[in-house]
């Protein structure tokens, strides 16, 4: 690998790991519920991002795999609390 591509990656963590900081101030600070959704989207997406910036560094798929999981789960996540805000029940 190339240095800068190196010092990109390691930008590339830096950045997202700033990104997550912000989200989860979000969710702490936001006034409604709907903040707090959208802070937990971004801080699995930013977490999800973060890992599979980790696997492109190391070279093992076994990271992405695990980032798949977590979009996977993360998004069944925000549409049962979406759908939870809307409606007031998950499953009808």
């Amino acid at each position: 690998m190339t240095m800068l591509f190196v010092w990109g990656l390691a930008l590339a963590q830096l950045m997202l790991v700033a990104a997550m900081g912000v989200a989860v101030w979000r969710i702490v600070v936001g006034p409604r519920a709907q903040d707090r959704i959208l802070g937990m989207d971004t801080l699995y997406l930013n977490g999800m991002l973060l890992i599979v910036v980790f696997g492109v560094r190391t070279g093992s798929p076994l990271y992405f795999e695990a980032a798949l999981i977590i979009g996977m789960l993360g998004f069944a996540a925000t549409v049962a609390l979406a759908k939870f805000l809307m409606r007031g029940e998950v499953i009808e």
